[in-house]
């Protein structure tokens, strides 16, 4: 199952936080607990997210309105 876009940015925001306060582990959207072994393994699991967050902004939009004019 995805994640939407609401449930990875509280991921990225609580991995973020945990990651300045020196604190390894973290518990995740299931309630799972997480612990990362060193800062490089967290900062690699934030661009992880922070690549999921910007494939989910990048895609194309489900509606597409043509605007036309006639010229003269």
């Amino acid at each position: 199952m995805a994640l939407t876009a609401q449930e990875l940015q509280a991921a990225r925001d609580a991995l973020l936080k945990a990651r300045a306060g020196g604190i390894r582990r973290v518990r995740d959207h299931n309630g799972e607990e997480v612990e990362y072994r060193s800062d490089s393994e967290m900062a690699r699991a934030l661009a992880a997210l922070d690549s999921e967050l910007a494939a989910l902004s990048n895609k194309p939009p489900s509606t597409i309105h043509f605007r036309t004019s006639k010229g003269t």
